[in-house]
């Protein structure tokens, strides 16, 4: 099955996600509280301003409600607060479609955003022309069409480095990843220009990871995290097929030590845009 990754991967977009038993849990709430109220899935759906077809998705287990959804919800019925303390507890299984529109809600209302990257150029610091470049060898191979909504989906993420108030940026990428030359050398030019111009903004940190790092907090992979506005951190991490939001409290805090340490291993941010500059003129 395949996922949509509108970060650093080239993953095509794929179908909703099988249930997983928190959130047939939580479905089977809901429609509980429904009944109890005496309501339909078409009047509920009026009171919450979803669809009845979305309304039997979040009750059978197979739609992740978002927090519209949850909060509304809640009013419709009776705020007793079990959907509200339920919901951060919420999982799907991973590798599945919408893991990571799942994340990018959540990174829409961010306070703070982390991103560790060993692959490729974060999404978020793309240019245009890498992004293509990245899209394009990736197999299978993509026509146009795919290509630029691809490329589209990935740039229009970028909106966050406007978004007011500011979120507080964090990035650690490997040094090789802005040596590779992906796309050739102009377009290697113009990332390093940009990542020159990004990294000078007062809530964007860029640090490098130089290759030679013996002792590496990030040998289990990419790892991104954020904050949200009640002070709630999420992960989420991903491979070649899959993507996985985690919110489980310890496993929130394994990936907030690793990015500690991984932040104490890198170049520091004033180093990082030396490294930068160095590398942009020996092009």
């Amino acid at each position: 099955m395949a996922y949509e990754n509108t970060d650093g991967g080239t993953g095509a977009g794929g179908s909703e996600p099988g249930a997983s038993d928190s959130l047939r849990t939580f479905g089977a709430v809901v429609q509980a509280l429904r009944e109890h109220a005496g309501l339909s899935r078409e009047e509920f759906g009026g009171l919450v301003r979803f669809s009845k077809h979305t309304v039997a998705s979040v009750e059978q287990g197979r739609r992740m409600p978002d927090r519209d959804f949850v909060e509304r919800a809640e009013e419709a019925l009776g705020n007793t607060g079990a959907l509200r303390k339920a919901a951060p507890h919420l999982s799907r299984q991973a590798g599945l479609a919408s893991w990571f529109r799942q994340w990018a809600r959540l990174e829409a209302q961010a306070m703070t955003l982390w991103t560790y990257e060993c692959r490729v150029v974060p999404g978020l610091l793309q240019t245009e022309r890498y992004t293509r470049a990245v899209t394009e060898s990736v197999p299978p191979v993509k026509d146009e069409e795919q290509v630029t909504k691809q490329v589209t989906a990935r740039l229009e993420r970028q909106q966050l480095f406007e978004r007011k108030p500011p979120i507080a940026f964090s990035f650690i990428i490997e040094q090789a990843l802005v040596e590779r030359g992906t796309g050739g050398p102009d377009v290697t030019r113009e990332l390093l220009d940009s990542l020159l111009e990004r990294s000078s903004r007062f809530n964007i940190e860029l640090q490098i990871m130089p290759r030679h790092q013996p002792d590496h907090a990030g040998f289990d992979g990419p790892l991104m995290l954020l904050e949200s506005p009640d002070n709630k951190w999420f992960g989420y991490a991903e491979g070649q097929r899959g993507g996985m939001l985690i919110s489980d409290l310890k496993e929130v805090s394994i990936m907030l030590q690793r990015y500690a340490k991984l932040r104490s291993q890198a170049l520091t941010s004033e180093d990082s845009r030396s490294l930068l500059k160095r590398l942009r003129g020996a092009l």
